[in-house]
């Protein structure tokens, strides 16, 4: 399979001595010069207004249908609801809505365990360490050689379920999203026996409320066959959705690795792609198509991040470092070349 590399990919480490430390600060202030750190009231109450109600429909339009194979259209359209929902408590883990912590943990727990049957605290903790080393092969847990393999590096040291996946990939990839809902659930359960679990009897309770609702409903509305069906156009168009908006921000960039000696804003711009689109993509992504701006400054709200690309692109150019963006598809081509060339070591030693 033939890729595009991206610019950002081909780019070493920055001159030693040069005074990168500074940089950052200098993009700082012009971003905040024009306010663009201050929070959103607005904007989020409408927002998750538009989510809540619809939402809410949509559960009254499934006690509407009853007995109907029509709901597996709703199952559809709830995958959307449910993916922004994640993509709220997203926003309330990085305090992009409210400067308080309580209140943030307060709304992502409900967002995230009670509505979407996600533990907060885990995915918390794991985004959290992702947003430190993005990319970086041995401490980002998003590229983590669990099912997949994301460098060549990796490929050669695999072994059980990676290795049989890693032959072929990029081409399992997207089916293999159709079960990121699933292991989002099962990886919440796990979570709450880690000791870096801080609330896990709360968040195990709303685990549990969610689901008990969640089938409880299914079940009681729907017969066995219909009601298995719901569940896995729901459940399987929920994972798509949800790795369709992630996968394109880091997949296919820069791997950092070890030896790499990167200063911050170089380490986020670098291993960074952003999407273009539009309105439309902002809305459908969730604001994560301007993905390098919100590794720079994750407590910004998401109608300041299309602004601030404006201003970190022209900076980024005055500075001589590569800034990435494309298209959706064309990441998605991208993402699915580079775990392509990642597997060659595996299909080379089965050859």
């Amino acid at each position: 399979m033939t890729t595009v590399e991206p610019p950002a990919v081909r780019v070493a480490t920055p001159p030693a001595g040069r005074a990168s430390g500074s940089d950052f600060a200098q993009l700082s202030r012009r971003v905040a010069e024009e306010g663009l750190l201050d929070r959103r009231p607005g904007y989020y109450t409408v927002r998750f207004g538009l989510v809540g109600l619809t939402l809410v429909g949509g559960c009254v339009v499934f006690f509407l249908l009853g007995d109907s194979w029509l709901q597996l259209a709703l199952a559809a359209v709830l995958a959307v609801v449910f993916a922004q929902v994640g993509l709220i408590a997203h926003d309330l883990a990085h305090r992009q809505v409210f400067s308080h912590r309580r209140y943030s943990e307060v709304g992502g727990r409900i967002a995230a365990n009670l509505v979407m049957g996600m533990s907060y605290g885990w995915w918390m903790n794991k985004h959290t360490r992702h947003h430190a080393n993005p990319n970086h092969e041995e401490r980002d847990p998003d590229v983590a050689p669990d099912i997949l393999v994301w460098s060549q590096r990796q490929a050669r040291n695999a072994n059980g379920l990676a290795k049989f996946i890693g032959k072929r990939q990029g081409l399992l990839f997207f089916p293999l999203l159709t079960l990121e809902g699933l292991n989002l659930s099962v990886s919440s359960f796990r979570a709450l026996r880690s000791p870096a679990m801080k609330r896990p009897y709360l968040e195990g309770a709303l685990l549990v409320a969610h689901f008990v609702a969640y089938f409880g409903a299914i079940f009681a509305v729907l017969p066995l066959g219909k009601a298995l069906a719901f569940i896995a156009v729901h459940e399987g168009l929920l994972g798509i959705y949800m790795g369709c908006v992630f996968a394109p921000n880091h997949k296919g960039m820069l791997m950092v690795t070890p030896e790499m000696k990167l200063d911050f804003l170089r380490r986020q711009v670098l291993t960074s792609r952003n999407v273009r689109g539009g309105r439309f993509i902002d809305a459908v992504m969730g604001g994560l198509n301007y993905q390098i701006e919100h590794h720079l400054f994750p407590s910004m709200p998401t109608p300041a991040l299309g602004r601030t690309a404006q201003i970190t692109k022209e900076f980024c150019a005055e500075k001589g470092i590569p800034y990435y963006e494309t298209g959706l598809l064309a990441s998605y081509r991208e993402v699915v070349g580079h775990l392509h060339d990642a597997g060659e070591p595996i299909r080379r030693a089965a050859a």
